[in-house]
């Protein structure tokens, strides 16, 4: 199986001027190693947060965020939509979060001073499962508080059309640091194909994460995850779509959030309007009416340029498919 190692994996923007790493065809397996957000800095809580102690954050935007790529596809070509499937996430055996002065939404907090006052690092443990690894290993959030590893990919997609963009800060129908944990084992994203090959990158994954990442930083660990991609020809789509084996997602990245969550179910309804056979009026009327339509709000966090990300979701037991 061919692979991206992880010191090759310390790539730092979305760049369709970079040479390939790996070139597959379609339906083939490879595996990327990355590398945590930090790049492999923060490994006990000694490491703080502190930018004149980490390495690339001389730079503006910063080194941070680091993806494997690009993965040249056989036959992938402009207008094409790419599939992107996780097969397989397997986390390192610790992540950490950063929190401190100018970090996220309490980083100037007078209601809290610790918040603001100072660097805290948590690093977190993980054991193995029954499994004997992190695939159904625990997280140790403390002595008390522990829950299972819940991993995903927060930064994938394909090169976008004409600008190189950072991995830290860049966001679009392509991909990008978007942080939805929806991409995960077992469901499918689309994205639109820009570039011969599609330029695939991947990397920063988290070992588990709430709704919104709120401090700026979840569960940030390396990872080996295997990925296959696949083409779907002539198919245009207006943004990052998730197929989930129960579900239908529409992503979108706006600010404020409500423009998140507006175009993101416009999308999801052009969604059922042009593949599911619904009515315009149906579809807007579904969206309101269903119980279980949703909207998730996967990342919401103030750091550099960041949108705010959100999906509408709603179950394919109501789509006749």
């Amino acid at each position: 199986m061919q692979r991206i190692t992880r010191e090759q994996a310390k790539k730092y923007a979305f760049n369709w001027q970079d040479e390939p790493l790996l070139r597959v065809k379609p339906g083939e397996s490879f595996e990327i190693e990355t590398y945590d957000a930090s790049t492999g800095y923060f490994k006990t809580p000694e490491d703080k947060a502190i930018p004149g102690r980490r390495p690339g954050f001389d730079r503006t935007p910063p080194h941070a965020n680091p993806i494997g790529g690009p993965v040249f596809l056989e036959g992938a070509e402009r207008g094409d939509a790419l599939v992107i499937t996780i097969e397989d996430i397997v986390v390192d055996d610790y992540s950490w979060v950063a929190i401190g002065p100018r970090r996220g939404p309490l980083g100037e907090s007078t209601r809290w001073p610790e918040l603001s006052g100072d660097y805290t690092t948590k690093i977190f443990k993980h054991t193995d499962g029954p499994s004997g690894t992190t695939r159904d290993g625990t997280l140790h959030f403390s002595d008390k508080i522990q829950w299972p590893i819940t991993p995903f990919v927060g930064t994938l997609g394909v090169c976008p059309d004409r600008e190189v963009v950072t991995s830290l800060d860049g966001q679009g129908p392509w991909g990008g640091n978007i942080d939805v944990r929806d991409a995960t084992v077992g469901n499918r994203i689309y994205v639109p194909v820009y570039h011969p090959g599609a330029l695939f990158y991947l990397g920063d994954v988290h070992a588990s994460q709430g709704d919104t990442e709120f401090t700026g930083t979840a569960a940030e660990t390396k990872a080996t995850v295997r990925v296959k991609l696949d083409i779907v020809k002539k198919k245009r789509i207006p943004w990052m779509r998730i197929e989930k084996p129960e579900s239908i997602v529409s992503v979108f990245a706006d600010k404020p959030l409500e423009c998140a969550v507006e175009t993101a179910t416009f999308n999801l309804m052009d969604w059922l309007i042009t593949e599911y056979g619904f009515t315009p009026t149906d579809a807007y009327c579904l969206v309101s009416t269903c119980p279980d339509f949703r909207i998730n709000v996967y990342q919401m966090c103030k750091i550099a340029k960041l949108m705010y990300v959100a999906g509408a979701e709603i179950p394919k037991k109501y789509l006749g498919a």
